[in-house]
């Protein structure tokens, strides 16, 4: 079994060696720009955790897969930003702010394509099982992009369709990570199904966190502006079940998410009063317990691989960090 301190360093390695091709600059400095700026590599780590519970050391079979993950990753998100009209990622200027529109979305086609490089570097004997799994994912992955717009046309939707959509936009990339590191390491087919549901699992606590962030956290630690998800009325976990939950304040959620937000002033106003009836229905306190639920629940799949107990800690940890990214 590999060590963690090994996986971080081997994380730091890997992003620190991944190279693109140099011209034209236009098109691939974006790219670069996407990689260096960082974030927690939460994908890339987990498949090599999930790799190290079977094997001692790693190697070229399943590095670049892992770098694959976070390259498409990354794609999403020069996408995702032009699409929720985002102007900071990570504390620094999204793409298509520091560059243009167009630019934002040629040099997302192209890392897309860089992504499918990387994983046809996965060992042969493994390579269908792999491209096939991320091949499913990453149309997943568009699919639930498409119902979180659909979304944006409906006042409301049941939190059912809430769940699915972030289970294909968010989930399953984290899900397919655990999966492809058991996977490429030859792990049995009942393991790699445990840690796919377990990375599932966790990938829905994950995004339920990213809607909590985005109205209670500290900017400095959740890198982009708060309240966003109000000011686009995003449907999040938070919003959803602030209508399954609304009763009388019903008609007071719908003119807080009318409130226009042509100033600041307007802006300001329009986050107080969203998030005031969320803490009125106690929507902030629910959600963390939601967190903590779904958290429970990917660790009970855990426990059915039957690993040793510092194997086991591995997951452990890995899914504590991710988790308490939202305290």
């Amino acid at each position: 079994m590999i060590q963690e301190k090994h996986i971080e360093s081997t994380i730091k390695e890997l992003f620190g060696n991944l190279k693109f091709t140099a011209e034209p600059a236009g098109l691939y400095d974006p790219l670069r720009y996407m990689m260096e700026i960082g974030g927690k590599r939460i994908r890339p780590r987990l498949c090599l955790s999930t790799y190290s519970l079977y094997k001692d050391s790693f190697s070229d079979e399943i590095l670049s897969p892992a770098a694959a993950l976070e390259v498409f990753h990354s794609f999403t998100l020069i996408h995702d930003d032009i699409m929720d009209k985002a102007p900071v990622r990570r504390g620094v200027p999204t793409v298509y702010k520091k560059w243009d529109e167009n630019t934002a979305i040629l040099s997302g086609d192209v890392m897309s394509i860089e992504s499918y490089k990387l994983i046809a570097k996965a060992p042969v004997q493994a390579l269908p099982e792999a491209l096939g799994l991320f091949s499913k994912t990453a149309a997943e992955v568009c699919e639930g992009q498409q119902y979180d717009m659909d979304f944006e046309n409906m006042e409301s939707v049941p939190m059912e369709d809430y769940l699915k959509m972030i289970g294909l936009k968010t989930a399953v990339l984290i899900a397919c990570s655990a999966k492809m590191g058991a996977l490429i390491a030859g792990a049995s087919a009942e393991h790699c199904e445990l840690l796919y549901k377990f990375g599932y699992d966790l990938g829905l606590a994950f995004q339920i966190a990213d809607d909590w962030l985005d109205t209670y956290g500290d900017v400095k630690v959740f890198g982009k502006a708060i309240g966003g998800d109000i000011l686009n009325n995003k449907k999040t976990w938070l919003l959803t079940r602030a209508f399954e939950k609304a009763g009388d304040l019903r008609a007071d959620l719908l003119a807080a998410m009318d409130i226009p937000v042509t100033t600041d002033e307007h802006k300001a106003a329009k986050i107080e009063a969203v998030k005031g009836i969320y803490d009125a229905l106690e929507i902030g306190s629910e959600a963390q317990q939601e967190i903590a639920r779904l958290h429970a629940q990917a660790l009970g799949y855990v426990s059915q691989l039957n690993l040793a107990p510092e194997a086991e800690a591995i997951l452990h940890n890995y899914a504590s960090a991710l988790i308490g990214r939202n305290k």
